[in-house]
């Protein structure tokens, strides 16, 4: 049965991942200005690590809207926890993939391990 939820956690994870790559890319052009407010941190790091957990949650969410390896969904969609100001989408979508677990291909595939003798 499909249901509505992987599609929404999808969408929430990459309109979260576009705005922490945006974030990111923001801090690491302006890292020489944000290092005057944030001066124990190297901002750069922080920058490229907004772009990498953007990215990841982009690809998590297309993979959440496909029903695909849903470990890469749920990935997805705590790295849209960050930045906090849309923290909110991410606690959305990893409530919407987590509830959702069944309709992804990778989860209902059954293991040679779990499968009786002679069926």
């Amino acid at each position: 049965m499909r249901t509505w939820k992987p599609t929404v956690a999808g969408i929430l994870s990459i309109i979260a991942g576009v705005f922490s790559f945006l974030v990111g890319l923001g801090v690491t052009i302006r890292a020489e200005r944000a290092a005057r407010i944030l001066f124990h941190w190297r901002v750069e790091t922080i920058g490229i690590l907004a772009i990498v957990l953007g990215i990841i949650a982009i690809v998590g969410g297309i993979f959440g809207i496909r029903r695909q390896i849903w470990g890469l969904a749920l990935a997805g969609a705590i790295c849209a926890l960050f930045p906090p100001h849309v923290s909110v989408l991410g606690i959305l979508a990893i409530i919407f993939v987590a509830l959702s677990k069944d309709e992804f291909s990778s989860s209902t595939a059954k293991s040679p391990l779990s499968q009786q003798p002679g069926s």
